[in-house]
């Protein structure tokens, strides 16, 4: 059976009486082409069915037409978190939108992921990096603004700073809001679970708790917060320890959906019913909430929205070459039976 002939440029070209060059600039999106010649073109490249290849469309607009998101360490792990598969959500959509591919990145504990960024870049693969989180003093941000090559972050920086590309929720008043509901409640002492303290989010969230509680005038000590990682064994380890504390501990907020589930497993184990002897409360909004066996008051910070915003801000960076940019994403209180 004889293969049919795929259509080239030069088919189009002729179809469309302009030259090959003039097609190459149609494929890379030129503005110094008529827009009557560009769409005759584009109506030819449909009816001879010709798609341009991955690499003549680089080689026509000297981009790649990929971005490189970093993941945090142990991408496993992270990945188990709901709030990692949802930005991801996101980020696909918005990319995909605009025509771009992209390209996941990890680094294990033992590199350095200024190194692994660094040798992206060098390579050529990817025309923006996307980092999906947010660390006190952040080495690798500190590199891509000395070289200005294009970027975004999926958090801010932990202090006022004005020339960091980013996207996030206002957390330390979603924090604040969040406590000031369950002070409102009626609960007494409130304990914070919180993931790891050298995250942005952390800190932010942190600061949100304890303004809730000075405002409320309920004293609080640095006893009454405890630090660990993102992840189930965090909630269930230290629920054990506010049930065998002797403060008695009416509620709790934890920093992550993953963290609240583990320490209502923790209090469900001791016999502790929910929310009758503690209440408790998280953030993500993750099925691990809406379907736990008590429905968790949650904040839903919409992270596949923080995933879209962050690449449409890193395109649009790329294209424009214009940094100096910052999204600030709506989050949304979601309170269920945990804390009624």
């Amino acid at each position: 059976m004889k293969k049919e002939r795929k259509a080239t440029i030069k088919d189009v070209a002729k179809a469309a009486s302009v030259s090959p060059s003039t097609v190459s600039r149609v494929i890379s999106g030129s503005t110094r082409i008529s827009k009557e010649t560009t769409e005759r073109v584009k109506s030819h490249m449909v009816s001879l069915g010709y798609h341009p290849n991955a690499i003549a469309r680089s080689l026509a607009s000297n981009t790649a037409y990929t971005l490189g998101v970093i993941m945090p360490n142990r991408p496993g792990e992270v990945l188990l978190n709901p709030f990692f598969p949802q930005a991801l959500s996101g980020i696909l959509k918005g990319a995909t939108r605009e025509g771009y591919d992209i390209l996941l990145r990890s680094q294990s504990e033992k590199e350095n992921e200024v190194n692994v960024v660094r040798a992206l870049i060098n390579s050529s693969k990817v025309d923006g990096i996307l980092l999906m989180t947010r660390e006190i003093g952040d080495e690798t941000i500190k590199y891509l603004k000395e070289i200005d090559f294009p970027y975004s972050v999926i958090g801010s920086p932990a202090y006022e700073e004005d020339d960091i590309n980013y996207v996030d929720n206002d957390n330390e008043r979603a924090s604040y809001e969040l406590t000031k509901y369950m002070v409102d409640k009626g609960y007494k002492k409130i304990a914070l679970i919180a993931g790891d303290d050298n995250l942005t989010v952390t800190k932010k969230r942190i600061s949100g708790y304890l303004k809730a509680l000075k405002e409320s005038h309920i004293l609080e000590d640095k006893g009454d917060i405890f630090k660990g990682e993102f992840n189930e064994e965090t909630g269930y380890k230290y629920g054990k320890v506010l049930i065998e504390s002797n403060k008695s501990y009416d509620a709790v907020i934890t920093l992550d959906d993953v963290i609240a589930y583990g320490a209502a497993n923790a209090f469900s184990d001791s016999g502790h019913k929910i929310p009758k002897d503690i209440a408790i409360a998280g953030f993500n909004n993750s099925l691990l909430s809406r379907q736990s066996r008590v429905p968790i008051t949650s904040v839903d910070v919409h992270a596949d929205k923080l995933g879209e915003e962050a690449v449409n801000m890193l395109i649009r960076i790329v294209k424009t070459g214009k940094n100096q940019s910052r999204k600030i994403v709506k989050y949304t209180i979601f309170k269920r039976e945990s804390t009624e």
